[in-house]
């Protein structure tokens, strides 16, 4: 069962789909449903005997093409229980056929290719008509809920506008009514000028951890210029997408002495609604989420986070960017 309800208080959605108690969780060593069928004899997503980068469908989707009806019925639209079928699409972005690949160790060419495959399903997924927001995200390491160790991230293209990104597209919007300017063109260049929280940066592309991080090594990477979305992105522009988040990357495992082989992390990208709106004010970037704030130390989610919205950062933004520039790659070329 799956559905989405509304939550009149916080005026935003919420998706329930019951079925995913049952995806896989941990599967055995020798099955994988992400390599290819013929390394385990199991039938798995992949028929193919090999593939560079591969896009499937979600097995266990929390938005459906085509959505049962929902389990409880709206009284109408003014109802304020609201309810509504989970429509959507759900895709796995597989980044290497190898199974104990590491993607920070991968060349800057399969950086680029990812880059390219992302602009592809933004295209094509926000093609749709009922798609308003194509949302690329990945979840890194089992402290982020990760149970399928083959590298991979997901694609969700949701019938509405998420509401965080919705409260971003808000902000900026109401910054260009008073300035003329995006919010974010506005916060990076104010980042570039002062410089201490810049990790990485590029022709095209500026990796900070910002002024306002939440968390300790949350790095935003904001496109130099406005960019509404990855579909605006030129081939220069995809290259040094690539190059910078190579450099990020490595720079993340190899913070606390490569205490970890590869550092957890949530990836998600905020861009344009796929309708066209917001131009003015939607502006391309990726913001990770580590939950390390130490090398021992995670960072938990508790009572003024998840209770009251404000987030309490144990560090300071200047000296996390400090000690992950120290470790990034001073260059990343495509190869």
């Amino acid at each position: 069962m799956s559905e989405r309800r509304w939550n009149p208080i916080l005026q935003e959605w919420t998706v329930t789909a019951t079925h995913r108690q049952a995806r896989t969780f941990k599967p055995p060593e020798d099955y994988c449903p992400f390599c290819p069928s013929h390394e385990s004899g199991h039938p798995t997503a992949i028929t193919e005997d090999d593939y560079d980068i591969a896009v499937v469908e979600n097995g266990f989707p929390s938005l459906q093409r085509n959505p049962p009806a929902p389990a409880i019925e709206s009284e109408g639209e003014d109802d304020l229980f609201a309810v509504g079928p989970a429509s959507g699409i759900c895709e796995v972005v597989l980044f290497t056929s190898d199974h104990d690949g590491v993607l920070s160790e991968q060349p800057v060419s399969q950086f680029h290719k990812l880059v390219q495959v992302w602009q592809d399903r933004y295209r094509e997924l926000g093609s749709e008509d009922d798609i308003e927001y194509v949302f690329t995200f990945e979840n890194k390491g089992e402290e982020m809920g990760v149970t399928l160790q083959h590298p991979h991230g997901q694609i969700y293209a949701y019938p509405f506008v998420p509401p965080l990104i919705e409260r971003e597209l808000e902000s900026s919007a109401e910054h260009v009514a008073e300035t003329g300017e995006c919010l974010f063109c506005a916060v990076c260049d104010r980042e570039q000028r002062d410089g201490e929280r810049i990790v990485v940066q590029n022709d095209s592309f500026t990796a900070v951890v910002p002024f306002f991080a939440r968390y300790a090594y949350e790095v935003h990477v904001y496109a130099n210029d406005h960019r509404p979305s990855i579909d605006d992105l030129d081939a220069a522009e995809q290259r040094d997408l690539a190059s910078i988040l190579k450099r990020l990357l490595v720079a993340y495992d190899s913070l606390f002495d490569a205490e970890f082989d590869e550092f957890p992390y949530v990836m998600s990208t905020h861009q344009q609604p796929t309708d066209g709106s917001h131009e003015d004010a939607a502006h391309f970037h990726l913001e990770f989420y580590p939950p390390y704030r130490t090398a021992e130390k995670l960072k938990y989610l508790a009572g003024s986070e998840r209770g009251a919205g404000t987030y309490i950062n144990n560090t300071l933004p200047e000296e996390s960017a400090a000690a992950l520039r120290e470790v990034a790659p001073e260059s990343a070329d495509l190869e």
